[in-house]
């Protein structure tokens, strides 16, 4: 019975032990594919289009890019206005008494989107300073598309606005609906203090507004172009990396088969279910996409510009974990903002930031504060990269390259956000008013085409040429190797910074530096 069980058991303890060397090995070959070796992280690399490109095609990618911004920036600025304006103006006729406002808006449908009901405050004396707290009551009532039975809602919201005058009054948000219900609505209005106040308004005006229609179905189709170009970009980059092993992409390649994923989302392929669907659920995802693809682009940059210079194995808590933190951090402040904001709103369409004051500064600050803290860090990565790896050949190219693009498109989008909100992009109720502050269709169309051209861009000079497998083969081919090359054909940095790139003459040349254990 004995040996009849040792028998046994010797081919099973085999069996285990084949089982365990082949989850050794299987797991040795997934950590050399996505870890480059030290010795190798130069140029065991896949080839990119970026090394066969000379001076003249540098220019030819800039121009091209500037001529797809400039276009969406052109269509846009033919294209109708975002905001749609009317006025209900309020003559009060001398009255010692502001009596309450029963305000009815125009008729909406789902492509007018939101709605903001704002007023204005005229003064008896225009060149009179005043600086008030004015406690407002507002009622919404809903009324269904015949008309026949109003939506009532029985809760009465008080709220209390900061009225600023320097010789005009400033914009006061009455209500913002955030999602649309009804095919009209009407808002109740009163003051308190009435009597105090008549004494010193002469007029009041009241005004809604409502995304344009026509805005929002340029808006429909232009989000559905984007989403097109980006899946074929990403199928065309995808394919143009499937016979090269992982282990062998760079840091670029593996970035931009993430980026261009979001940039998918971030274009939003569901967005027209905010005109099929009554609900904020649309809206949120919206929301929650678009910062998650910034939120990735900000953490590509930090990755790029370490990962570069860092040789062997990039470790997840050295390397990606104060990444992670300090991006997760932003993504978190600003998604949290947008919820809060909506949930808010969904119940209360009179809600500022003003009922929670204390905690919205604090929210506020914590943002600028880690924001302060990404740009500082990030200065200090290109600053290293740039200053180790200058005279490294393809990597200097890579640096820059990648910094000139995106120092355009930051600079860029800088002058874009300046134009859309001026010197309010951080005002006390910056949540509630920035989608209010669009003029045009430009102000959109420049943002979201910044932002897939720059990708798209990335994605043509970071994908391998046609030529691309012929030649990484032909270079690690030992024997042609040794044929080829010789000691007189070795480039090094202060070579490489002299010799110009003329149709893939550098790509050629042989960097690779032999190696005991080839």
């Amino acid at each position: 019975m004995e040996a009849d069980f040792t028998a046994f058991g010797s081919p099973l303890c085999g069996e285990v032990k084949r089982f365990c060397r082949r989850v050794r090995e299987t797991y040795r070959e997934i950590q050399e594919d996505l870890t480059p070796y030290k010795d190798d992280r130069y140029y065991r690399l896949a080839p990119m289009r970026l090394y066969t490109l000379s001076k003249r095609h540098f220019v030819l990618v800039f121009v091209v890019f500037f001529i797809c911004f400039g276009l969406t920036v052109f269509i846009g600025i033919a294209g109708p206005n975002v905001i749609e304006t009317s006025v209900a103006r309020t003559d009060l006729n001398n009255s010692l008494k502001l009596k309450p406002f029963n305000l009815s808006s125009p008729p909406l449908s789902t492509y007018n989107q939101q709605l903001w009901l704002t007023c204005v405050v005229e003064l008896d004396q225009h060149d009179v300073s005043l600086k008030k707290n004015v406690t407002m009551t507002v009622r919404v009532l809903g009324v269904v598309k015949d008309g026949s039975t109003p939506y009532v809602n029985n809760q009465v919201h008080n709220r209390t606005r900061l009225l600023t005058c320097a010789q005009k009054c400033s914009e006061i948000i009455v209500a913002h609906l955030g999602y649309l219900n009804y095919t009209q609505y009407n808002i109740f209005v009163s003051f308190e203090d009435r009597n105090k106040l008549a004494s010193t308004i002469q007029n009041i005006t009241f005004t809604w507004k409502t995304y344009n229609p026509t805005f929002s179905q340029v808006e429909i189709w232009f989000r559905f172009v984007f989403v097109v170009l980006t899946f074929m970009v990403t199928c065309l980059f995808a394919h143009s990396l499937r016979k090269f092993s992982m282990r062998d992409w760079g840091i670029e390649q593996k970035w931009m088969s993430i980026l261009l994923p979001l940039l998918l989302l971030y274009n939003d392929p569901f967005f027209p279910l905010s005109f099929l669907v009554n609900s904020w659920f649309p809206g949120m995802l919206d929301d929650l996409f678009q910062s998650l693809f910034l939120c990735a682009l900000l953490l590509f940059w930090l990755c790029v510009y370490h990962g570069i210079r860092v040789q062997g194995e990039r470790k997840c808590l050295t390397f990606y974990l104060p990444k992670f933190f300090i991006v997760g951090l932003l993504w978190l402040a600003s998604v949290t903002l947008g919820i809060w904001q909506t949930v808010n709103e969904v119940h209360d369409p009179t809600y500022q930031y003003r009922v929670d004051t204390g905690n919205f500064q604090g929210m506020k600050i914590f943002f600028l504060v880690v924001a302060t803290t990404y740009i500082l860090y990030l200065l200090f990565l290109i600053v290293r990269a740039c200053s180790e790896l200058r005279n490294m050949p393809y990597v200097d190219l890579r640096l820059k390259f990648l910094t000139a693009l995106t120092f355009v498109v930051l600079v860029i989008s800088i002058v874009i956000l300046y134009l859309r909100f001026g010197a309010q992009v951080l005002q006390d109720n910056f949540v509630a008013e920035l989608s209010t502050h669009y003029q045009n269709s430009a102000e959109f169309l420049s943002f979201y085409g910044l932002l897939n051209f720059y990708l798209y861009t990335l994605a043509f000079v970071y994908s391998p040429s046609k030529n691309a497998l012929y030649e990484s083969q032909l270079k690690d081919n030992p024997a042609f190797s040794m044929l080829n090359d010789s000691d007189d054909d070795v480039i090094y940095g202060s070579d490489y910074e002299e010799m110009p790139l003329q149709n893939g003459q550098a790509i050629r040349a042989k960097y690779k530096e032999e190696s005991d254990s080839d």
